[in-house]
């Protein structure tokens, strides 16, 4: 006979402490669990509901479900079932997570988000953006937050790899569930492309795949969303603005002049969008010499500290100069790993100066939200609004 403590409740106790690896939520709260049966052997068999057949994660749920159900006493063998919703049920899915909320609403953009939206920008590429990006995210999460990461650079874009990403999202009726690495949920156009297949949109669809990122994405109830945006001051920052009026930018540069001038006009572009400039970022600030410890300013120095100084005369509030990143070879080999620097070697400088970073991006207040910029794709920034 099964132990007195092997009941149905139990079981369904059990079960309410396997989250959803996509979602992140119990499987009980989202009626994933269709049937328990307790056996006289004390065999105990569930079925678990699938939001969709081809779910990547079916093994993983699996063992969690077995691992806790096998913690209940008097508990002899778990079988685990799975079968898969019907459209009506993962349409009730649907309109759990989403709270009763349409689903093209961009929850970031809502006056009762608390969510801080940080847009990670540069003047040019090649100044490490998308590494500072991945790190800082990563950090984050290491302390406890809820991230995300949206690769909003649609043309060049590099996050899953950063990540170690190799599988796609998946689809529940019209919500999209963003993977996860690191406990950072993340979503990119490289996941919806074969092989390097490069992608050739024009500046509308730029800004109808960041709105859709931004509102048909399943982000959770995030304290943090980073956006890798692309280089320069073009559509998808301009997008950004409108969409997500609240979100402040972060500024990455390297000390040489020729990055810092285009830097400038990164942050620049805040002023016609009425956005917050949170910090300068410089990264590759120095080398350190393997043999003596000097320090050696291979691309110039003090080039962050110019772009911040410019920025806060240019802007009006003050642009602090947050870190500089030194050179440190195992931040690209990381990348290129898909393992971030701050996992692999935590007590590094460089992974110190992006931990700085991220508390202090942490532990802001968010930004203004819910000005309306009067801005679309078609007319531009600083056009006028014409009455009909």
């Amino acid at each position: 006979m099964p132990a007195p403590t092997l009941t149905s409740d139990a079981v369904q106790a059990a079960l309410a402490t396997v989250l959803d690896p996509e979602i992140g939520r119990p499987i009980t709260e989202l009626d994933m669990v269709e049937a328990i049966q307790i056996r006289g052997d004390g065999s105990v068999d569930v079925v678990v509901l699938l939001t969709v057949s081809g779910c990547p994660m079916r093994e993983e749920i699996i063992a969690r479900v077995d691992r806790a159900v096998r913690t209940i006493e008097g508990v002899t063998d778990v079988r685990v079932a799975l079968s898969v919703m019907t459209p009506e049920q993962r349409t009730a899915l649907h309109e759990k997570l989403r709270g009763g909320v349409a689903a093209k609403v961009i929850p970031f953009a809502q006056p009762g988000s608390l969510t801080r939206v940080y847009g990670v920008a540069s003047g040019k590429g090649g100044v490490g953006k998308s590494s500072v990006t991945v790190n800082l995210a990563t950090a984050m999460a290491q302390s406890g937050l809820k991230v995300g990461v949206l690769d909003a650079d649609i043309y060049g874009h590099s996050v899953p790899r950063m990540f170690g990403i190799e599988r796609g999202p998946t689809q529940v009726d019209k919500m999209i569930m963003p993977p996860q690495a690191y406990g950072v949920r993340v979503i990119s156009t490289g996941m919806f492309t074969r092989g390097n297949q490069p992608v050739t949109w024009r500046g509308p669809m730029l800004h109808r795949a960041l709105e859709q990122f931004l509102s048909d994405v399943f982000w959770g109830d995030l304290d943090v969303l980073l956006l890798d945006l692309p280089p320069g001051t073009g559509d998808i920052a301009i997008s950004l603005a409108q969409l997500v009026p609240s979100s402040e930018l972060l500024i990455v540069t390297t000390p040489q002049v020729a990055a810092t001038e285009v830097a400038e006009r990164a942050g620049t572009i805040a002023a016609q969008t009425r956005q917050n400039v949170v910090g300068v970022v410089e990264n590759m600030a120095y080398l350190s010499c393997p043999h003596c410890d000097e320090r050696i300013d291979l691309f110039g120095a003090g080039g962050g500290a110019a772009v911040a100084e410019r920025l806060t005369k240019v802007l009006g509030h003050d642009v602090p100069l947050l870190a500089q990143i030194p050179i440190d070879v195992r931040l690209r080999e990381g990348g290129d790993a898909g393992m971030p620097l701050v996992v692999a070697d935590p007590d590094c400088e460089a992974s110190k100066q992006l931990r700085t970073v991220a508390d202090r991006l942490s532990h802001r207040s968010r930004g203004l939200a819910g000005r309306s910029l009067n801005l679309s794709p078609a007319r531009g920034l600083g056009a006028p609004k014409h009455a009909h």
